[in-house]
């Protein structure tokens, strides 16, 4: 499943990123540098991180798991099912509408003014009352032995629609993204152990002292061939963060015309698949003391980033600009000359029935 959702959510974002840059181009060729910049301030809500705001979010997460930890309780949860109801309710209503929309293009681009909200599609408005039931069916039975597969749902399309809003510019944010989050996960899995004498981030997932099976910010399964029961789980943390940082790698081959075997989005991919497959090992090693998925996922995806783009010579490009270069449409087809000594010499060198 953690698979899957960064798999989609990388190619949603990738082709998303690759019309603007083609829309742009067009522009540029047509208009000038002038419409580009405009293009390129009003562009689609995409969150940039930053690395103080990468650093930042990973105090917040500390701070958000201590509250958690220390005031866990059934209304506890009960609140963070709601917040997490909405978001789900936002995320399945997000990726139905781009799905839908494929094949009811007119309903999707006819808008109505809805008070408050603004100017809404009509397909959204037809598709949000079932996501509001479907969320609202799945708070009431959250406690039923299938409801796992609702909380699923709900989950993978949060995740998904978070990667299109939420993106890191370069392989310098994404480095210190993970290296912090990856100190992060180490910490409160194993060293809260000698602070509070418990793994602080094992209670809070589990929802130990809630009375509760779990919080819902977590991917879950049960156990189908373990005689005790259970189920497997996964934070958000351990797909959000690195799909971030594969997303990225699919936008950079694809605007730079990478295939899969020249680019880093297939080595990012199989690098978080090993990943998650050592976190599984090593938790059957430790008789299934829950494991930092970080702890493995992290050095692989970087050191695969860094080793190919050393490599290939792309590290810089990849740390600093996060985009290869690509040639500007106003002068692709025109061959500047430096010997050229006159006005009449230089169009000479333009390329036969260019209108420029």
């Amino acid at each position: 499943m953690a698979v899957s959702t960064i798999l989609c959510a990388s190619y949603w974002a990738a082709w998303t990123a690759r019309d603007a840059a083609i829309e742009e181009d067009k522009l540029l060729k047509d208009a000038g540098n002038e419409v580009s910049d405009k293009v390129v301030t009003q562009s689609s809500g995409v969150i940039e991180i930053s690395t103080t705001s990468a650093i930042l979010f990973v105090l917040a997460a500390s701070c958000f798991l201590i509250i958690l930890y220390k005031f866990m309780s059934s209304w506890f949860l009960d609140l963070l099912i709601v917040l997490f109801c909405i978001g789900g309710v936002e995320g399945l209503q997000t990726c139905l509408v781009a799905l839908l929309s494929r094949w009811f293009r007119g309903t999707a681009e006819s808008y109505i003014k809805v008070p408050i909200l603004g100017a809404i599609s009509h397909l959204t408005l037809a598709v949000s009352p079932f996501c509001i039931a479907f969320a609202v069916i799945w708070a009431v039975y959250h406690n039923h032995s299938s409801a796992w597969i609702g909380q699923d749902i709900l989950g993978i399309t949060l995740i998904i629609t978070v990667l299109q809003i939420v993106q890191i510019p370069n392989l310098k944010v994404g480095t210190v993204l993970l290296t912090c989050a990856f100190l992060y996960d180490i910490f409160w899995v194993f060293v809260s152990k000698k602070m509070f004498h418990e793994s602080v981030m094992i209670v809070v997932a589990r929802g130990d002292k809630s009375g509760e099976d779990g919080i819902p910010m977590l991917l879950k399964i049960p156990r189908m061939f373990d005689p005790w029961g259970g189920y497997s789980i996964i934070g958000f943390g351990d797909i959000l963060l690195p799909g971030l940082l594969i997303a990225f790698s699919l936008r950079y081959d694809w605007l730079a015309n990478k295939n899969l075997r020249a680019g880093y989005f297939l080595w990012a991919m199989i690098a978080y698949g090993i990943g998650l497959l050592i976190t599984y090992i090593a938790l059957n090693l430790m008789n299934g003391h829950g494991q930092p998925a970080l702890l493995y996922i992290v050095p692989l995806t970087l050191g695969a980033f860094f080793t190919l783009g050393r490599k290939r010579g792309d590290l810089k490009t990849l740390w600093t600009k996060g985009e290869a270069d690509r040639p500007c449409p106003h002068v692709r087809d025109y061959i500047p000359c430096p010997a050229a000594k006159s006005v009449d010499e230089k169009e000479s060198l333009q390329i036969p029935g260019d209108p420029f």
